[in-house]
């Protein structure tokens, strides 16, 4: 597991501590690893639109791999709008409000969706089940986002 800073606007005085683990024997490329745990902290709103994410080779660097990669994450980051590049000036996250969810985006999540309630079923589950287990942890995920936007 690695630690880097992101550099807040200036609005803000300090930077935001992130965790980024990768797991090179893993089957998921490194790229994709990093696009996750970079999605994720934005979702749960530990960076924030206007926040500065770390430069290709400083985060490379770090995480000892090798700066295309990075680059190569931050570029489908890029694609699918939570991010953008400012020639000269950095990565920074996008304002939600700004970011669009394509007919392919909702594609590829209604198709994960179907994966996990294929599993569910074949497990044994219910509609009812499946549909409280989904709620749950929908619910826990933004009361986690909650109690970290109050610290």
């Amino acid at each position: 597991m690695r630690f880097f800073e992101c550099e807040r606007n200036v609005n803000r005085e300090f930077g935001v501590a992130l965790w980024i683990q990768i797991s090179p024997g893993s089957s998921e490329p490194i790229y994709l690893q990093i696009v996750d745990r970079i999605s994720e902290a934005i979702a749960k709103e530990q960076v924030l639109p206007g926040d500065k994410l770390p430069p290709v080779r400083a985060l490379a660097a770090e995480l000892v791999i090798n700066p295309n990669t990075v680059a190569r994450a931050y570029s489908v980051l890029e694609h699918a709008g939570l991010v953008t590049t400012k020639t000269g000036s950095g990565t920074f996250v996008t304002d939600p409000k700004l970011r669009s969810a394509d007919a392919a985006d909702l594609n590829g999540l209604n198709e994960r969706m179907d994966t996990l309630i294929t599993r569910g079923i074949n497990m044994g589950l219910e509609t009812r089940n499946l549909i409280a287990i989904f709620k749950a942890r929908v619910d826990k995920f933004v009361d986690k986002q909650k109690s970290e936007r109050k610290k």
